[in-house]
């Protein structure tokens, strides 16, 4: 079964830049076709989809989101990364990593799912 862990900082600075780490096993991050995304839960709010890169290297980003958010991958560790500049007190969330055949994730029953970790953006 294909495991997901998200690993980085759990304390970022504003204005500086958040960046995660998804390792995966179990599985390739190159298998077709399925898509790789970064989902975030701040305090109290529900589940928002960050972006994905898919199978063969595309990326895909929220309209809302785009302007600071940097998914890549490295195929050699079987990982991808989040990268989110210029944050603020509102990024606070637990960020997930998850695997689905569809590109827009935001249901924790679909797909496979890291088990999230905590980022607090504080100076």
């Amino acid at each position: 079964q294909v495991q997901l862990q998200e690993s980085g900082p759990g304390l970022v600075k504003p204005s500086q830049t958040l960046s995660l780490t998804c390792t995966v096993s179990g599985g390739s991050i190159t298998t077709n076709y399925y898509y790789w995304s970064w989902i975030r839960q701040p305090p109290g709010k529900g589940l928002e989809w960050m972006g994905a890169i898919n199978y063969s290297g595309s990326t895909y980003y929220s309209p809302s989101l785009k302007s600071r958010t940097s998914i890549s991958r490295d195929t050699s560790k079987n990982q991808f990364t989040l990268q989110l500049s210029s944050v603020t007190p509102e990024d606070t969330a637990v960020y997930y990593c998850a695997r689905a055949r569809t590109r827009i994730v935001a249901d924790r029953g679909v797909g496979y799912w890291g088990q999230g970790t905590q980022v607090t953006v504080s100076s």
